[in-house]
């Protein structure tokens, strides 16, 4: 017989910086468990961290088998718990989680859901300020966001108090879908963008090559919210370490294939964040990164 016992969901944020979620089953002996994802899985989703994490969590990670599905119009970790109130979810969400409502309570999160909470959105005013120190003389910067994402309200308000303290104009890109993205980046020399700000979603780090070849082609100064970007040829990141988010993730979903509630389990908030620079991309672009940049920075790409 198969019974679903356990949903974990990698998801949210940016809005949501990423999506993507795990139901188990289990069927003659074996789990199952299933990963929720919004967009393509590559390459938000690192199985190798959450299967380590499995395994500080108690549970063999090679005792378990990861089944993939997609959340095309939902942040996954809305998607699952609008899907289910019984079945335990753990998500992994870079938005707020009390403002997105996946739970009322940081340390006391009630019925089916718990999580990681690397707070991606709330990094906005921080990023803008960072790609304001790295190319001050712009004054028109752009912010690329999927608007379907629920959550990408909240991060675009952060960016625009952001802009008015620095004296910048922000114009907010769309970027639902792989169309929309080329568009937007095309409509950037229209609007005379000097500077870009990539916010955190699901779908969107899931065109990651799309996206640092655009800026590239045009030659625009990016600001990413995960160090993968960056490692994969973009300027620079500032953000929480996505493959210990998912680590963490997978000692959760550990945890509770070992017998804890949701409940038993606060939402965790990774307290490291980092910042990434790369310097063969800022010489293609003809950049010279301020000292006080590289003394901030936590790695640096040659």
């Amino acid at each position: 017989m198969r019974r679903r016992q356990f949903l974990s969901m990698l998801g949210g944020a940016a809005t949501a910086p990423m999506t993507t979620s795990f139901p188990v089953h289990a069927q003659l002996g074996s789990r199952v468990i299933g990963l929720l994802h919004q967009g393509s899985a590559e390459p938000v989703v690192n199985r190798n961290a959450f299967r380590k994490g499995l395994s500080q969590g108690g549970v063999d990670s090679q005792t378990v088998t990861i089944e993939e599905l997609a959340a095309n119009f939902l942040p996954a970790a809305l998607a699952a718990k609008a899907a289910t109130q019984t079945i335990p979810i753990v998500f992994l969400s870079g938005s707020d989680p009390i403002k997105s409502g996946l739970v009322t309570s940081i340390n006391r999160p009630t019925g089916n859901v718990t999580g990681i909470a690397p707070m991606f959105t709330l990094l906005g005013t921080k990023n803008l300020e960072l790609l304001h120190d790295f190319v001050p003389a712009v004054r028109t910067t752009g912010a690329l966001a999927n608007l379907t994402n629920p959550n990408a309200e909240h991060q675009l308000r952060d960016l625009q108090q952001a802009a008015d303290i620095l004296r910048q104009h922000l114009v907010v890109l769309p970027g639902s879908n792989e169309r929309e993205i080329d568009s937007s980046f095309a409509e950037m020399a229209k609007r005379q963008v000097g500077a870009l700000v990539i916010t955190a979603d699901g779908y969107l780090i899931s065109r990651q090559d799309q996206i640092v070849a655009l800026a590239a082609r045009y030659r625009i100064p990016t600001m990413y919210p995960l160090s993968q970007y960056v490692a994969g040829g973009g300027l620079m990141s500032y953000g929480a370490n996505l493959r210990d988010a998912f680590r963490q993730t997978g000692i959760y979903v550990g945890r509770i294939l070992q017998g804890m509630k949701p409940s038993d389990l606060p939402v965790l908030q990774p307290t490291k964040v980092e910042f990434v620079i790369n310097l063969k991309t800022a010489k293609v672009l003809g950049i010279e990164v301020p000292p006080k940049l590289l003394a901030l920075a936590d790695e640096v790409i040659e």
